[in-house]
């Protein structure tokens, strides 16, 4: 049995030869950019054939042999890797709940000492002294509107105490324990503060209603109280001190059990609803900030230097009284002193006759000087009369 190659050598050599003159033919023969073919191409651009049928028959099981493995490799990490992508999603959501629940506990703090904040600004420009303490409960009745603070006796909390916000007032102490103290709201039927309203000067009485409003009552009928008017505290009650805020007058209204009276309805300045801080006023003695504080120590020591200067003059004055006893009468009181004494001199009944008169003291009359006589010659020629000489005598006249 002959072979393949010696049955078919002719078509085979005639075969080769062609694959060969055709192989010789790519390698001489360039295709252009425009797809041209070129024989010759001293320039060098252009692909020669036979790479791109080579590129050809190559590259078309290379792309198959790539895309398979992407597909496997896929499949691999997408479908069959997956054993702990189950324990990783759950571990995944409890991050996320936990992150959900630590954002909103800091978005609870922030808010919290933003109001912090403003309780600490407050209380520091406030003029009494005030004590900070948080809300930790409520009666949980809607006919008693109370709640309860973390603060009580122990802390120095006592009863009828006024408890205040930044906006306005809340309530009073109503009971006192050892660490906790129950607030009695303002719209609870039972409280009562005194209020005024800021515009008309009209004083009334602050307490809820049914529907848990505050309200004032014990108003005379008055077409001057419109809604909107502020609502402030009288200071009467002995709780709330003067000037702090209640609210607005929301509405007026009849008062049903007496005609000539209407009663205010008040939409009151502090959130009753939410409260969480408040301030509890502990001492209704004012404080000052510490400028004006520095002002009055100045102003004392002012006062004191005054004070003390005062006092040694009054020293000095009395030293220098006792180095002049001469000025001093023992006998008498000490508002009768010389130095003291501001009575005025007790007039003289008669002026005092001196003891040898002359011609020069007034009220005398002038005498004649008398002729000179024998035997006063030496006095008569020196021209003074007898009568002026001291120690002697004036001679009387002779009547003729």
């Amino acid at each position: 049995m002959e072979t393949f190659f010696a049955r078919y050598r002719n078509l085979v050599v005639l075969l080769a030869m062609l694959v060969a003159q055709i192989i010789g033919l790519a390698m001489q023969v360039h295709r252009t950019e425009g797809g041209r073919m070129s024989v010759d191409r001293r320039d060098g651009s252009g692909v020669r054939l036979i790479r791109l049928w080579a590129n050809g028959l190559v590259s078309p099981p290379e792309r198959l042999i790539h895309s398979t493995s992407l597909g496997v490799a896929s499949l691999w990490q997408n479908y069959l890797d997956l054993r702990h992508v189950r324990q990783q999603n759950q571990d995944l959501e409890k991050t996320v709940d936990r992150l959900r629940l630590e954002q909103a506990a800091l978005l609870e703090d922030a808010r919290q000492g933003q109001r912090l904040q403003g309780l600490v600004n407050f209380q520091q420009k406030y003029i009494y002294k005030t004590m900070p303490a948080q809300v930790i409960g409520s009666s949980g009745s809607m006919q008693s509107r109370v709640f309860y603070l973390d603060k009580g006796s122990d802390e120095g909390l006592r009863r009828d105490m006024a408890v205040i916000t930044p906006d306005g007032i809340v309530g009073k102490v109503r009971e006192v324990f050892a660490h906790s103290a129950q607030v009695l709201l303002i719209n609870d039927q039972t409280s009562g503060a005194g209020v005024i309203l800021e515009t008309t000067r009209t004083r009334g009485i602050l307490r809820g209603n049914a529907a848990g409003q505050p309200q004032v009552v014990g108003i005379m009928a008055d077409n001057r109280i419109k809604p909107g008017e502020r609502v402030l505290t009288a200071g009467g009650d002995e709780v709330f001190p003067r000037g702090l805020p209640v609210g607005v007058v929301e509405k007026v209204v009849q008062d049903p059990e007496r005609d000539s009276f209407i009663q205010a309805i008040v939409k009151p300045a502090a959130h009753l609803d939410r409260l969480d801080e408040v301030l509890v006023i502990i001492s209704t003695e004012p404080r000052f900030p510490p400028d004006q504080q520095q002002d009055m120590a100045t102003s004392e020591t002012l006062k004191g230097a005054e004070a003390e200067a005062e006092n040694a003059q009054k020293k000095a004055s009395e030293i220098m009284a006792e180095r002049l006893p001469g000025l001093i009468d023992p006998n008498l009181p000490a508002n009768q002193q010389p130095l003291n004494d501001s009575t005025p001199p007790i007039p003289v009944a008669h002026t005092p006759q001196p003891l040898h008169p002359d011609r020069f003291t007034p009220g005398a009359t002038q005498d004649h000087p008398t002729e000179p006589q024998t035997g006063q010659a030496g006095d008569a020629g020196q021209g003074v009369p007898a009568a002026a000489k001291p120690g002697t005598e004036a001679p009387q006249r002779r009547q003729p």
